[in-house]
């Protein structure tokens, strides 16, 4: 069994209209982005998709046996200007991963290009796989 078998149903996939307090704005509802999981020896990768999201706008933190990203929209609506129709909600995109402390969080990184997030979280050496030498 792998370790993504073991961290995936330990995910902890909060919808982040019931986070309380430590949501990315107030009084506003957040949205749960699309994502993926992938995994390789020596690490998980996740991709997330956040439209209109650029660099200054996103927050990553990891504590607590979580990963949480945060996505604020860049655009701002003109002065005076009306939207008859809008497919996009004008709300943050917020996403909280939970996981039994597999991961290195020192040596997490992260790359946002069009939209498209990339974040690589190393396996901590523990929960790598090892061969064992027999003597």
């Amino acid at each position: 069994m792998s370790l993504l078998t073991d961290i995936i149903p330990g995910l902890n996939r909060t919808s982040a209209v019931a986070c309380g307090n430590n949501c990315a704005s107030e009084n506003t509802q957040n949205l749960r982005p699309a994502y993926k999981i992938n995994e390789t020896i020596d690490a998980y990768t996740v991709t997330v998709q956040l439209p209109g999201v650029a660099k200054d706008g996103l927050e990553i933190t990891a504590e607590r046996g979580q990963v949480r990203l945060i996505g604020r929209h860049a655009w701002k609506t003109p002065e005076g200007w009306t939207s008859l129709y809008r497919e996009t909600a004008n709300a943050a995109y917020e996403l909280v991963l939970a996981h039994d402390n597999a991961i290195d969080a020192e040596k997490i990184g992260a790359e946002l290009r069009d939209g498209v997030l990339n974040v690589t979280l190393p396996k901590s050496e523990v929960a790598k796989p090892r061969k064992i030498a027999i003597s």
